[in-house]
This record gives structure tokens, C-alpha cells and sequence, in this order.
């Protein structure tokens, strides 16, 4: 090789192993950003997504040990990073579950209300969104609430929860429950699929390759799981995948008052809380999930850590949207994150 020739192959050379080291170093690191704080402090609440905008509704918050249940609904526009306020539920509840139709009708089931007898009395209320304000739109067969709700072939799916025991009116009256029943909009008809193979609370779900998927939860007396089952309608059975891990930070299951949003073929869960003799804590903690290698890897933690928080997923962006910062109902807040897996 000539001395021109040889100049030249290692510049060309040393550019091009170059190229490949310069994308990887400029290629940021998936982490989490701020949006624009929901106006309200909330928490034990879900979201619905709808025309490209999350809808919450409802939730709780406990300034100085008093329960105030809310009514509100807050509207994000991810576009312009903002907030409205739309329509007020016809009532107060905590826990509603949202749901948007296949036809993007938003709708609100179940959930907690105050009646004489407390102010966990779980509620059969089915209500639809519209512009000026919230229409019934159906009964649910029994109070079926911190439930796992999704919308799958055109047909809304409530599975797991708590719903009441002998009374209703506390949360120690409700029980965990394996229910898995399916409500069809428009014809206000519900059907009975099959249970889920463990009853919990507080579960975290989400739709991804035709399937419905439970991830976490706790029940009263074993505490947090992080087990993961998934629903096949065609088949109506379930199957029994790879656990989320415990956190390697405080060694506890990531489970109860999780959420959870599907994007980029993968599933993706943050936050929730523990409990501990003499307190507990919320994690900060997200989990990425593979469904062709059935395996969890870790993502990066959220900046604020949360649980009963709701899960939306909008144009290959997950949103973390409020809930309480501290273990239990002590300090709600209305924190929005954004991620991009």
C-alpha cells in the first residue's frame, strides 16, 4: 500500500469506528421528565385515554386525617402539555375505575362513596362522559372496586378488587375478590368471563397483543405479589408469566397501588407502596417488561415516588399521573411524569 494510500485508509478507517461511539454517546438515557402538575392533589385514581387525552376522574385525599372524596375531572392535552377541567361525576367516589369504549366514550365504574355507613361503601354506578356532564349509562351486578379495568375487542373487562363481605360501608367490610366480569356499552348487558387465578387488590392492567394483563397486587393478609397473569378472550384462559421483582433497593414486593401502561410492545409498571410494622414505603421503582423473552429488566426510577397513581399510555409515551407520595392516604399530590421507554 502506498503512504497516500494508507493515510487515507486509516482516516477513513478511524472515521467510521468512530461514527457508531459518537451515536451511542449522544444517545440520551430513558428517564423520566416532568409535565404539567395535574391542578389538584388526588390520589387512588385511574385514567382513561380518549382523542389522544388522559381522563381522570375522582380519587381521595386526607389533609389532617379527614377523608375528602373528590368529584372532579381533569383533562390532559399531552400536545400542549395543559390541563382542563372538565364535567364533575354526579358524585363524590374514590377508586371509579375509567374506561374508554372503543368508540372513545369515557366511562366511570364502581368505585367508593360515603354513605351512612362509611366512606368505603363500595357502588354499582355505571356513568358515561359527555360534553356537558356524566349520563348513567348502566348498574354493575355487585360494588367490584380497586379493580383492574380495560376495554379489549370493543368490550370493558373489570377483574380482581375488593367488594363487600358481610357489610359495606369500611374497607375491612370488602374482601379480595378473583371476579372477572364484562360489561358491553350501549346494551348495559354484563357477562361473566373467567376468574382470575388469584384474588387481589389493587392491581395494575393493560391491553397489549390482544391480551389483557394483571401485573402485582396485594392481598390483606400475604401482602404485595408480584405475580403476572395474562387473559387470552379467543381461549378464555389465563396463563401465569415471570413475577415482577422485588425491589433490590428495600428488598419489598413491588404490588399493591402500582400502575401500569403498554407501549412499544412492552409493558411497562411504576410505582405503588408496602407496608411494615411501624410504617412502610413507596416505591420509585419501574419495571419494563418483555413479552417474547418473558422476563422484567429495570427502567429509571421516578423522579417522585407514588402509589395509587393512574397509568395512561399516549403516542409512545407512558404518563405517571398523581397519587400519594407516602405510604397509606397521608399526603396526596398532583404530580405528572412523562417516559419514553
Amino acid at each position: 500500500m502506498k503512504p497516500m494510500d494508507r493515510r487515507l485508509f486509516l482516516a477513513a478507517a478511524g472515521a467510521s469506528a468512530a461514527l457508531p461511539f459518537a451515536a451511542r454517546a449522544e444517545a440520551p438515557a430513558a428517564r423520566w421528565t416532568v409535565r404539567a402538575s395535574l391542578p389538584w392533589a388526588v390520589q387512588e385514581i385511574y385514567c382513561a385515554v380518549s382523542g389522544g387525552r388522559i381522563v381522570m376522574a375522582g380519587g381521595l385525599r386526607r389533609p389532617a386525617r379527614v377523608t375528602e372524596i373528590e368529584d372532579r375531572t381533569g383533562i390532559y392535552d399531552p400536545v400542549a402539555d395543559v390541563w382542563t377541567e372538565g364535567p364533575r361525576l354526579p358524585q363524590p367516589r374514590h377508586h371509579p375505575m375509567l374506561i374508554a369504549g372503543s368508540d372513545g366514550t369515557v366511562f366511570a365504574l364502581g368505585g367508593y362513596g360515603r354513605s351512612e355507613a362509611g366512606d368505603w361503601t363500595g357502588m354499582t354506578d355505571v356513568w358515561a362522559m359527555e360534553a356537558d356532564g356524566w349520563r348513567e349509562a348502566g348498574r354493575m351486578p355487585e360494588p367490584l372496586c380497586e379493580t383492574v379495568g380495560v376495554e379489549l375487542e370493543g368490550r370493558l373487562h373489570l377483574v380482581t378488587g375488593r367488594s363487600p363481605g358481610t357489610a359495606n360501608g369500611q374497607w375491612n367490610d370488602q374482601v379480595d375478590v378473583d371476579t372477572h366480569r364484562v360489561f358491553i356499552p350501549g346494551e348495559g348487558r354484563w357477562e361473566e368471563a373467567r376468574p382470575c387465578p388469584m384474588a387481589r387488590n389493587s392491581a395494575a392492567g393493560a391491553v397489549l397483543d390482544g391480551a389483557l394483563w394483571v401485573a402485582g397486587g396485594r392481598t390483606v393478609n400475604g401482602g404485595g405479589s408480584g405475580r403476572l397473569d395474562r387473559y387470552d378472550p379467543v381461549g378464555d384462559r389465563w396463563d401465569t408469566l415471570a413475577p415482577i421483582p422485588p425491589s433490590p433497593i428495600t428488598g419489598q414486593q413491588v404490588g399493591g397501588g402500582l400502575a401500569m401502561a403498554a407501549v412499544d410492545g412492552r409493558l411497562v409498571a411504576f410505582g405503588g407502596e408496602w407496608f411494615a410494622p411501624g410504617g412502610g414505603g413507596v416505591f420509585a421503582e419501574t419495571w419494563i417488561y418483555d413479552p417474547d423473552a418473558d422476563h422484567w429488566v429495570a427502567g429509571p426510577a421516578m423522579r417522585t415516588p407514588r402509589h395509587g397513581l393512574a397509568a395512561a399510555a399516549v403516542d409512545g409515551v407512558v404518563y405517571a399521573v398523581a397519587g400519594g407520595e407516602v405510604v397509606s392516604g397521608g399526603r396526596a399530590g398532583g404530580v405528572v411524569e412523562a417516559l419514553v421507554p
